[in-house]
């Protein structure tokens, strides 16, 4: 994975407008989760690539200062081999004095060799920094969306039970006759009613059953008397 495509995704998911994502999902609490799962991934994923960058940084930078210290030290061995020579010269001592003159432009070669791969790398390096830092923020920045997504996941589980919870108790309350609460007393009512007033017909028909047996009783009574005093007549 090149840095270019690690800054990339970076910076795409950290930008990632996390309301419009809720708004085109048919089920956001199950789109948070698994937005949650990709970005945790993402993020690991992200460290692993920023961590690889920092590194390659760290060992350019290595590199840069080994070159600058190795400039500076072929610079004091340059130096040194022309005051040798220097001193073998004024000696009388021209051949010993021009092999250190010869020491001091190998040495000489070497510094500015150092310090042209110093040189070259310090551009590299700068970009190289440059793509770090923006990487951090990119990283920072999608750890900062986890935050948000897993408060809204959080916050979005705790409405849906809220509305659940709601949601059964209007069906229940659907469930009554909110017209007439007290429709199925009433109906009750009314078989009471019924009830008692059978009864009351019934016991209104056993007592006219019995004024009718002690009416044929006296009337029994009428003519026994009415048969008595005839025959006394007739005695």
């Amino acid at each position: 994975m090149t840095k270019q495509t690690v800054l990339g995704r970076v910076t795409q998911l950290a930008k990632a407008n996390i309301n419009a994502l809720l708004d085109q999902a048919e089920d956001p609490q199950r789109m948070l989760d698994q937005l949650i799962r990709d970005y945790s991934d993402n993020i690991t994923e992200a460290e692993e690539a920023v961590a690889a960058t920092i590194g390659n940084l760290r060992l350019m930078e290595q590199d840069h200062l080994e070159d600058v210290t190795a400039a500076k030290e072929w610079g004091g061995k340059a130096l040194a081999a022309s005051r040798k020579a220097d001193e073998l010269r004024r000696g009388g001592q021209t051949a010993e004095a021009d092999r250190f003159d010869n020491l001091a432009k190998v040495a000489l070669g070497r510094q500015l060799q150092s310090e042209e791969e110093a040189t070259t790398a310090e551009p590299t390096i700068a970009a190289q920094t440059e793509v770090v830092s923006k990487l951090r923020t990119g990283l920072d920045q999608m750890k900062g969306k986890l935050g948000q997504l897993q408060a809204k996941r959080d916050e979005l589980v705790a409405r849906a039970t809220s509305a659940r919870a709601q949601n059964r108790m209007m069906d229940a309350v659907k469930s009554i006759d909110v017209l007439d609460p007290t429709s199925e007393l009433s109906r009750f009512e009314d078989k009471v009613r019924r009830e008692e007033a059978r009864a009351m017909g019934k016991e209104e028909l056993a007592a006219s059953s019995l004024d009718a047996q002690f009416e044929q009783l006296d009337a029994l009574g009428d003519s026994a008397e009415i048969e008595a005093r005839l025959a006394a007549l007739k005695g």
